[in-house]
Formats: structure tokens, C-alpha cells, sequence
């Protein structure tokens, strides 16, 4: 259920009030049923009135175990207008802060125009990052920064955006990342290591979201939710990770010749 009720089209606008009943009623009838979780989700700041984020806190602050998800400082134009809306906040960030939306399990997409204090409480909140490289190239909304996210040790994870991001395969979205980290940032070296973007995508990912130990990797005790990779599915990808001397190799060879090709088969857990 996204909560949206002003600067949204006929359709999909809601009722301040009711969106906020609809969303407490989903909570109790779904959130911890089998593996299913919920997110308490605000379109985006400017398209929700202060009452609306306000009531958002509310139910954040009496579910502590539901995500919160949203979006912010995506691009230029967005920031300015969300100043426009929110006049006494420190940053587009803080609005969030301001309404109690930040806290462990709330993931925030995007997160590409933060500055210092921005990253600070992001780290001290606990709050996450959804980086999402293809929707970011895609629509020229900038790099995500991190150098300055790690000098922080802020959480975040990659992702893949529904609405504006080329593609979900992990190998084209870890593409991507590394395409970030060397464009973005080309003047102080920055080089992602295949270890860290596979890191990113599974066990990075899931300590953003505060499921560490659940998902994300193979150790006793997780959901055993994996792929099973074949690196010579194509003969190209054959002959390059034939070559390849490390896992660093094996890995990249993966990230930046890979496609659907490369999952032989998918395992999903059940629910205990």
C-alpha cells in the first residue's frame, strides 16, 4: 500500500486518513504470516502532506518490526522542489527524521545527493540505502558516493528499481555498480572489487534490511534461498573464466558477461 495523498493523479491518491487505516490494516493481517513482511511505504515525501508522514512515524513507532521504504535526494530537481514543501528541514533526509521514518529496517532508494550530516544519521538511525545503478545511469541522476557512504558506515545494499532501472539480473546490476564507482569517482581511483558488489547483492543487502542471518548467504541457521551458477553456460563466458587465476577473476568475468544464461537452477526455501 503506498501512501500518497496530494501531488498524485486521480487513481491513485488516497484519503490521508484512510491510507493510513489501510496500511495498519495490512500490517496485522500480514505482516510475520509465513515469510511475508511489511513495508510501511511513502510514495516520496512531496507526495505526502505532513499529516500523512506523521501518522507514517506513528505506525513506524508502534510496529518497530515492519521496513519503512521510500526515496530520496534521487536528483537535483527533486531536492529543490522538496524544499519548497518541507522549508524548515535541514535536508530532504530529515524529513523523513522529522516524522520519525528513520530507524533500523527503513531503506531509502537511491540516496545520492546526501551530504555529511545526511550520511551521519543515516548511520546512526540504523536507516539503509537501496543503491539502484541501472535507474541511476539510466536516468542521469548521478553516483551514488561510496567512498563517503563507507567513511560514514552507513548500511546499504544494491537493488534493482521497478520503475526506472533497465534491468533485475543481479549480473547486470553489479555491471552497473562498478561502472558507478569508476565514473563517479574516477579522480580518487575508486574500483569496487567483485567480492564486495556480490557482497552488496547478498549479505550487504540483507544486513541493510536488518536480516542478516536469515538471508543472504549460506551459513547454518539462514533460509536457503540460492542459484545454482553455471560459469561456462556460453562459450564465451567458458573461455573467460577458464582464464580466470582467483575468485576476483571468476567473479567479474560473471558480472560483466553474465545474463540469465548463467542460473541453472533456483532453490527456495519454505517456511519453518
Amino acid at each position: 500500500k503506498v501512501l500518497q495523498d496530494r501531488n498524485s493523479p486521480d487513481g491513485v491518491r488516497d484519503d490521508t486518513e484512510q491510507g493510513l487505516i489501510d496500511t495498519e490494516t495490512l500490517i496485522n493481517r500480514w505482516h510475520g504470516v509465513d515469510r511475508l513482511g511489511y513495508a510501511i511505504t511513502p510514495r516520496f515525501a512531496p507526495t505526502s502532506t505532513e499529516a500523512q508522514l506523521r501518522g507514517a512515524g506513528e505506525l513506524a513507532a508502534k510496529y518497530s518490526d515492519v521496513w519503512i521504504q521510500s526515496h530520496v535526494a534521487e536528483n537535483l530537481d527533486e531536492i529543490a522542489w522538496v524544499k519548497e514543501l518541507f522549508p524548515a528541514a535541514r535536508s530532504y533526509l530529515a524529513v523523513y527524521d522529522d516524522f520519525g521514518l528513520m530507524r533500523e529496517r527503513a531503506v531509502y532508494a537511491h540516496s545520492i545527493w546526501l551530504d555529511e550530516t545526511d550520511r551521519q544519521l543515516m548511520q546512526s538511525t540504523r536507516s539503509a540505502a537501496a543503491v539502484s545503478p541501472t535507474s541511476n545511469l539510466f536516468l542521469s541522476s548521478g553516483y551514488f558516493d561510496y567512498l563517503k557512504a563507507d567513511e560514514a558506515q552507513m548500511l546499504y545494499g544494491l537493488a534493482s528499481d521497478v520503475g526506472g532501472g533497465m534491468s533485475f539480473s543481479p549480473f547486470r546490476t553489479m555491471q552497473a555498480a562498478y561502472v558507478v564507482g569508476r565514473e563517479g569517482h574516477a579522480k580518487q581511483g575508486q574500483s569496487l572489487s567483485p567480492q564486495n558488489l556480490w557482497w552488496q547483492h547478498t549479505a550487504g543487502a540483507a544486513r541493510a534490511l536488518g536480516l542478516a542471518g536469515v538471508i543472504g548467504n549460506l551459513q547454518p541457521g539462514c533460509e536457503a534461498d540460492f542459484v545454482v551458477i553455471n560459469p561456462a553456460c556460453t562459450p564465451l563466458l567458458a573461455r573467460k573464466t577458464a582464464q580466470a587465476r582467483n575468485l576476483d577473476e571468476l567473479l567479474f568475468a560473471m558480472i560483466i558477461l553474465g545474463d540469465d544464461r548463467l542460473i541453472e537452477q533456483t532453490i527456495v526455501s519454505q517456511a519453518k
